[in-house]
């Protein structure tokens, strides 16, 4: 399986969006400091993942919800989620 993912960072509160082949394993590097992009942004919490059977459709879904109509779709997925936290 590929999976498309969803990190929200406690510190901050931002959203950072990645692609796997193990999410349980990259979720740990995320949490362990190991992957530079989020080191700085810990704490994180997992808010949302799909899982592909072929790479590439989640690779084209990371890309699609790192775009802005992507982010609006985030928000209005988990608008719920969002609106616990006000």
């Amino acid at each position: 399986m590929h999976y498309v993912y969803v990190l929200r960072s406690f510190k901050d509160g931002n959203l950072y969006t990645g692609y796997t082949a193990d999410l349980r394993s990259r979720f740990a590097a995320h949490h362990a400091g190991k992957a530079r992009t989020t080191r700085h942004r810990r704490p994180l919490q997992l808010v949302y993942y799909e899982a592909y059977l072929l790479a590439k459709d989640a690779k084209a879904r990371e890309l699609f919800l790192k775009s802005g109509a992507g982010k609006r779709f985030i928000r209005k997925q988990l608008s719920h989620y969002f609106s616990s936290l006000r």
